[in-house]
């Protein structure tokens, strides 16, 4: 064999390789769902994937797979780019083997892996499978564990994304599970352990896909996803926003876009978003858009909305933000809320992403559902994540900081480096109603007007414990601030505490309370 007959077999070859089989193909975009090829070209900058492993085969010889191998394994891997960056990915070929994960195709997604890691890329998985290969065994069970394993030594190294582009079940949900981010299409994707025939078997409980593990569901309920998106053209335009606040790894620099614009005296807004009532609510995410160069990316904006989690930036500068949502459950923390927000916190920090936090918090929620439920242990993850966590912390209280609530929402005493006050702010041990029933419940009772005398104690309460000046006396407080001049506070906050260095007593690993 000549070497022209030699390329043209290659080019044969490749032709095989990236064609597929139509039937199958035709199939999958009947339900809506693109290709794994179509899906990588419509993720990345064009023209930038470079296929690895598209040739590799299973080496199986049970039940009949010897007489079927097709290139690729169910799996297409390799690298490329977005906006300009490097990414590595892998992504599941639901029409060959409906995807299912065997010896070779979990060999190719730990070779991807591994070079993901060593050089200092996002990693980004592609899931669309039915599940482990039954016919290959035990191995096909040893290919997850792999991967798993790869999840946690990257965890903290190189930001992970897992996009559920159609099933996702069994074993195959704890890689999603452990990397950062986790995108779900509504309608198309579903993650679940146990689907809902071995539910009807065991439980008797009838669901459907969609209920037990639809986007909906996970976004909105279990909290196990972070996006729910309309499209897959949706999710990789959300993907691609999500990567650009975030770095390359957790040594390098984060990426900070060019901003020109003159800056205002200031927001005028800010001045009147509080309202005179201070049991009235607001909307936070109104005022973190008034602040921030653009709206809010969201992180999880459906599921515990007491609490908001997501990206933004200050003069081009990626920041992550935390803020109580006084407009849901008067923004007071519980289960959910303190756990999605102590993930977010240690993302950040991972990937020395400063965090900005925003407090308006009567406190933690109260009922035996939140003290069986366990909200001391949970609450306990987001004061943990918060003092633990080395990046640049700027806080702003804008009207309530109540009790222990205080104290977990990036106080000082938890080693917040700047820590601003509205002059709208209240903090104190609890709110002037119920600290003024508890001190003075005997003077009230014995008064003429007890209406008038309780009216009198609150507002003398709120004057001299309730007010932001009282803790700038104490120093907890390092500046009370104009409302209008809150972004020229954080853009100068982030100048001059952005290269911060804090010695930590050497140790394994601390012991968060999971």
């Amino acid at each position: 064999m000549g070497t022209s007959d030699k390329i043209k077999e290659l080019e044969k070859k490749l032709k095989k390789v990236s064609e597929g089989d139509q039937v199958r193909i035709d199939k999958q975009h009947k339900a809506g769902k693109m290709t794994a090829r179509e899906r990588i070209n419509a993720l990345l900058d064009a023209d930038s994937f470079v296929e690895l492993d598209a040739m590799v085969k299973h080496r199986s010889n049970n039940f009949g797979l010897e007489k079927k191998r097709p290139d690729g394994d169910g799996v297409v891997t390799g690298h490329g780019t977005i906006n300009g960056r490097t990414v590595y990915l892998f992504a599941q070929d639901f029409t060959v083997f409906g995807g299912a994960l065997g010896e070779a195709h979990a060999q190719k997604i730990c070779k991807v892996m591994d070079l993901a890691a060593k050089t200092g890329c996002p990693m980004i998985g592609l899931n669309d499978s039915g599940g482990a290969r039954i016919q290959e065994g035990v191995v096909s069970l040893g290919g997850y564990a792999e991967i798993f394993y790869r999840n946690v030594s990257s965890s903290g190294v190189i930001p992970q994304f897992s996009l559920i582009l159609g099933p996702c079940a069994g074993g195959a949900v704890y890689s999603p599970a452990m990397t950062d981010f986790t995108l779900m299409v509504k309608d198309t994707s579903h993650m679940f352990i146990t689907g809902p025939d071995v539910i009807k078997t065991v439980t008797h409980e009838e669901v459907t896909f969609e209920d037990l593990g639809g986007a909906i569901t996970h976004n909105s309920v279990s909290g196990v996803a972070h996006l729910a998106c309309e499209s897959e053209e949706d999710m990789f335009e959300s993907l691609r926003e999500l990567i650009s606040y975030v770095p390359q790894n957790n040594m390098e620099s984060l990426p900070i876009l060019p901003y020109t614009k003159e800056e205002p005296d200031g927001i005028s807004e800010l001045d009147e978003i509080i309202p005179d009532n201070s049991t009235v609510p607001y909307d936070m995410l109104s005022l973190i858009n008034l602040i921030c160069d653009e709206d809010l990316f969201e992180v999880q904006p459906h599921w515990a909305k007491n609490i908001i989690t997501g990206f933004g930036r200050l003069r081009g500068h990626p920041i992550g933000v935390v803020a109580n949502q006084p407009s849901v459950l008067a923004g007071c923390l519980d289960i959910d809320a303190s756990s999605k927000a102590a993930r977010f916190v240690r993302f950040c920090d991972a990937f020395n992403i400063p965090l900005v936090t925003f407090v308006d918090v009567p406190g933690f929620l109260p009922g035996t559902e939140q003290e069986h439920g366990g909200i001391i242990r949970h609450g306990a993850k987001l004061l943990y994540a918060f003092s633990e966590a080395s990046v640049p912390k700027l806080t702003v209280i804008t009207r309530k900081a109540y009790g222990g609530a205080y104290d977990v929402m990036a106080s000082k005493h938890i080693r917040a480096d700047l820590n601003l006050a509205w002059p709208t702010a209240e903090i104190a041990v609890m709110g002037a109603d119920g600290a003024v029933n508890i001190i003075f419940r005997k003077d009230i009772g014995e008064a003429d007007d007890p209406v008038k005398a309780h009216k009198e104690l609150s507002d003398n309460y709120k004057e001299k414990f309730a007010s932001p000046y009282v803790a700038a006396e104490m120093g907890y407080i390092d500046r009370v601030i104009f409302p209008r001049e809150t972004r020229k506070e954080l853009i100068l906050g982030l100048e001059r505490y952005g290269n911060k260095r804090e010695n930590r007593p050497k140790r394994k690993h601390g012991n968060i309370p999971l």
